[in-house]
């Protein structure tokens, strides 16, 4: 009886254990098919070397082995698929070993290094649709700006390569004879990236591309909610190395949250760290690398603005100010949020651009006719929502706009408000959603005033056909900003010019123009080649 017992127990345990497998391998089925890399429609993102799960570590070889997360879709809250963080250990063999690769690539000629940067641009070109569309469905930016920030990064490869056949300093007058001054400009070795969700690889290409053809590695964090984009990105480049025999290293990759990026900020064998993000995270970042004696590029927030005067072309000023506050929705760091207009011409603009909004197509990111769509994360919603109560508190009228919009997904609709005071504390505030302050003002010196109070300093814009008004507004006592523009937007700035703000925005330069010197440390050298040892300033030491 009791063996009999015995066996009937034994023959339901192996049962239950059987069901136990079988709905644990039920379950991972569900969650593997229920990942849009598993549907037909999303079956391109494989194009990219993409799978269920992927590794968020790069090095020269890939791995990872720390927290597992999901990259959602914004325009549904889908998972798309799975990436696996570094820990501090694999962040820690990722620096030594891209600090080895560093010490190859500082030898080889910058029009060598040009070249790889070429063929790295080159091998984007070829992805650039699929990539662009893997932009649009986790970032959740229209698929037009998906391709058109993967162009940014091509662009900038174009340019570098360029540079490397031009980076130099000056040969100086001497007031020595016999004697030469000359500046040498050298990498300064490993450059930290950590960029932001809403530009998940332009904002690397800009820092990549430059800090290459400089002579530097690089060392990435993306953003944790775009872990895709920075592995396929990541993937793209290492072929490029791979095919020249050249360590991946050179381009190292750790996906990770806070942790990696302290440890980022930190490290004092990080030579130059470039962080985009909030300024709130900024100034701790800031903190930590100056603690260290470090240098740092920030790019930061930005409080945007957008003035019209009463001889502006309203036809320019309408589509310019729907553009620059609804692109991305709202999400640029150019984005313009407040839009001063005078007086005279204040009722007609907000009514033409009310009417405006009402005409913008909302719809799935990826479709080609959208030209709006949803908000990165749940989160943004709800601070989106916030803000608007707090402009109606402080005397805000909702022209436009104002709601979570009753579809799936991040989807808010683009909001116009009027009747706030200039300085009231939301206007002062960067929300990073499409909302547009709209701002009554008389004369001149009110509206550049106005444009400078706020903490941040990115981008501004002014629409009038005076031109000395034009040249006020670029001189000393107009925009305090680093982009200062005239008859255009705020936001869509070209790869040619350096990129950055002043004040709360954080100071830095990236892309176009010198800022490749922040990627560089620069020497002075005298070199006497006579035979005497005269000293500057006509000193006698004898």
């Amino acid at each position: 009886m009791q063996r009999c017992l015995t066996l009937t127990l034994a023959r339901h345990t192996r049962l239950l254990l059987r069901s136990k497998f079988a709905l644990v391998q039920c379950q991972q089925w569900v969650a593997m098919s229920s990942l849009l890399i598993n549907q037909p429609k999303y079956v391109w993102l494989k194009e990219l070397g993409l799978s269920e799960d992927n590794p968020g570590v790069y090095n020269g070889s890939w791995g990872g082995s720390g927290e597992v997360i999901t990259s959602y879709c914004p325009a549904n809250n889908e998972p798309i698929a799975r990436v696996t963080q570094a820990t501090l250990a694999e962040y820690e063999e990722t620096v030594q070993k891209t600090k080895e690769a560093w010490k190859l690539w500082a030898d080889i000629p910058a029009p060598k290094r040009g070249e790889i940067v070429r063929q790295i641009g080159d091998a984007l070109r070829k992805k650039i649709k699929v990539l662009g569309s893997l932009v649009s469905l986790e970032m959740g930016k229209i698929y037009v700006e998906g391709v058109g920030e993967v162009q940014e990064y091509v662009d900038v490869c174009d340019y570098a390569v360029g540079l490397s056949r031009m980076i130099g300093g000056p040969i100086l007058p001497s007031e020595r004879p016999g004697h030469a001054l000359i500046e040498q400009w050298n990498p300064v070795g490993l450059v930290g990236i950590i960029t932001a969700f809403n530009f998940p690889v332009a904002v690397y290409g800009w820092n990549n591309a430059i800090a290459l053809t400089c002579g530097n590695v690089c060392l990435w964090k993306g953003a944790p909610t775009t872990p895709l984009t920075s592995v396929a990105v990541t993937k793209i480049v290492a072929e490029v190395l791979e095919q020249n025999n050249l360590p991946g290293a050179i381009c190292s990759m750790t996906c990770g949250g806070a942790d990696i990026g302290t440890a980022m900020a930190k490290d004092e064998r990080v030579d130059l760290l470039s962080f985009t993000g909030s300024t709130h995270v900024g100034k701790m970042v800031a903190m930590m690398v100056q603690e260290r004696f470090g240098r740092k590029l920030l790019e930061l927030g930005g409080n945007n603005a957008i003035i019209v005067f009463e001889d502006a072309d309203l036809n320019l000023v309408v589509p310019s100010a729907v553009f620059a506050s609804v692109g991305t929705a709202g999400q640029r760091c150019t984005t313009t949020r407040r839009l001063m207009l005078h007086e005279s011409v204040h009722d007609t603009v907000v009514e033409r651009l009310a009417k405006a909004y009402k005409q913008v197509r909302i719809g799935d990111p990826w479709d080609p006719s959208t030209l709006y769509g949803p908000l990165h994360t749940k989160q943004a919603v709800e601070q989106y929502l916030a803000a608007i109560e707090q402009a109606k508190q402080q005397g805000g009228t909702v022209v436009c706009g104002g709601k979570v919009m009753d579809r799936p997904g991040n989807y808010v609709e683009p909001t116009i408000i009027t009747g706030l005071p200039h300085d009231a504390s939301i206007v002062h505030t960067e929300t990073f959603v499409p909302i547009l302050y709209v701002l009554k003002f008389k004369t001149e010196e009110e509206a550049f005033a106005w444009n400078n109070e706020v903490k941040q300093g990115l981008s501004s814009s002014i629409f009038t056909k005076d031109l000395g008004r034009v040249f006020r507004w670029l001189g000393p006592k107009g925009s305090d900003c680093g982009i200062v523009n005239v008859n255009i937007p705020t936001s869509g700035a070209e790869i040619g010019g350096a990129f950055g703000g002043e004040k709360h925005t954080g100071g830095g330069r990236e892309s176009g123009s010198d800022s490749w010197k922040q990627y560089m440390r620069r020497s002075t050298c005298t070199i006497n080649y006579s035979k005497d040892l005269p000293l500057a300033q006509g000193i006698k030491f004898e």
